[in-house]
């Protein structure tokens, strides 16, 4: 499974230590030179950043498709437009986006989003990590800086208790 993914989600996931599962879920993990910069070069010092450097299963991608708009007349950053132009050039099977316009607008192209939280509902479901480490890793992401809703949060404890897939 081929997945593009924005840089919240990196974000996120290295701020809980959770990154790998990036690596345990999909067999390509793919990120345009846009997000990487933003995040390893713009971002030294930030979280994420030195965790982003050192996975070196992340494939980095300049998308060759150009966008018609520029980013800003949609509402969205370099990175998130250079997700979804590369997601249709790849014929990604799953974007990684937690922004609410990213995620609309993907959907909207017919791209199959997830978010942060998907990915440790997945992992979850994979067996990769326990519901206690699930439920740990979501309060983490709500102590950080990582903006995650209450109802947000709540959906995803309603769905560990549920059996439902989340491909």
């Amino acid at each position: 499974m081929r997945v593009i993914v924005n840089s919240t989600p990196l974000i996120a996931l290295s701020l809980i230590d959770q990154l790998d599962l990036l690596r345990q879920l999909f067999e390509e993990v793919v990120v345009p030179t846009s997000v990487y910069q933003e995040i390893v070069l713009h971002g030294q010092g930030r979280p994420g950043a030195d965790a982003v450097a050192q996975a070196d299963w992340i494939q980095i991608c300049e998308p060759g498709l150009q966008a018609t708009l520029p980013p800003i007349l949609l509402g969205l950053d370099q990175g998130e437009m250079d997700v979804l132009l590369l997601a249709r050039e790849l014929q990604a099977d799953l974007v990684l986006i937690d922004e609410k316009l990213g995620r609309r607008i993907a959907g909207i192209l017919g791209l199959r989003v997830q978010g942060t939280l998907g990915v440790l509902l997945r992992a979850y479901r994979k067996h990769l990590i326990s519901q206690e480490e699930a439920e740990a890793a979501v309060q983490r992401l709500a102590n950080s800086s990582v903006r995650v809703s209450p109802r947000l949060i709540q959906w995803f404890r309603e769905q560990l208790t549920k059996g439902t897939s989340t491909e």
